[in-house]
């Protein structure tokens, strides 16, 4: 059976009309979901996370990224946003590309310059892709009703 891919923008633009905005709507929901974990997860450390807590929190985040996202190609904040994040066949993530998705925004964090270029590129790009979706060919689609 042979996938129809991603939506194209041009014929079908419901799937990527605000996905930009809604995308760092996500990203906002997922950093407070993501800090509450660590909050209810650092007594367990002894409270020893607190000196390092950024790395301590990043962790917890790049875990529940991977996790979410290989599960239902979405986080929680994209679920709340109704998004979805597909592989270029048009299917839902394999469990690969969620780790490498998540890596490649942990790198574009770490290389300030590659995070403004995902930007400036989700912003200019027909489907919103940022850089890591250009290179691992996913899209950020509004999910299906």
């Amino acid at each position: 059976m042979r996938s129809p891919g991603l939506p194209d923008p041009d014929r079908e633009p419901a799937f990527y009309a605000n996905v930009p905005a809604k995308r760092l709507a996500a990203f906002v929901v997922d950093g407070i979901i993501t800090l509450a974990m660590a909050l209810v997860v650092l007594p367990f450390t002894a409270f020893l996370g607190l000196f390092f807590f950024p790395l301590f929190w990043s962790v917890i985040g790049f875990i529940y990224r991977v996790l979410t996202l290989r599960r239902g190609s979405a986080t929680w904040g994209m679920r709340l946003m109704a998004l979805e994040l597909r592989e270029s066949d048009g299917l839902r993530l394999r469990a690969g590309t969620a780790l490498l998705h998540v890596a490649g925004l942990y790198l574009s964090f770490l290389i300030p310059p590659l995070q403004v270029i995902s930007v400036l590129l989700m912003a200019a790009l027909g489907r919103g892709q940022g850089l890591t979706d250009l290179v691992l060919g996913t899209a950020m689609v509004n999910r299906p009703a």
